[in-house]
């Protein structure tokens, strides 16, 4: 589970594409990718229609998931406090337990990062 701030900005259109030119690799791996941001539905539409990610990605507008997981909250953007989302991801085990877990990632090559750490294991 990727949590991300925005659909079509520079990194996250980055990250949802390089997290999808892996997604065969995850998917042989038994893992299920699911991108989620604040963004409403329509807004996944078109940004689905327009990069193509063949994952879910799914809505949390008010960012209740999101403070579950600590992925919302103080982070520096440009130098400066902010309160919104951490860039963040997770991978949760058929038991339902994080059995990773990345916050504050830099969104050009986590997609790899991600995989490396799966098969590593």
């Amino acid at each position: 589970m990727c949590f991300y701030p925005a659909d079509n900005t520079p990194g996250c259109t980055k990250e949802a594409c390089q997290f999808n030119d892996g997604l065969a690799e995850f998917k042989n791996l038994g893992v299920t990718v699911f991108g989620v941001s604040p963004d409403g539905v329509a807004k996944h539409v078109a940004f689905r229609q327009k990069y193509g990610p063949d994952f879910d990605l799914l809505s949390d507008p008010e960012k209740k998931v999101m403070e579950k997981y600590g992925a919302c909250g103080e982070k520096m953007t440009y130098g400066k406090k902010v309160v919104g989302v951490i860039r963040s991801t997770f991978v949760i085990g058929p038991s339902g337990t994080i059995e990773h877990s990345w916050y504050g990632v830099r969104a050009d090559g986590h997609a790899a990062k991600v995989l490396a750490a799966l098969l590593a294991e």
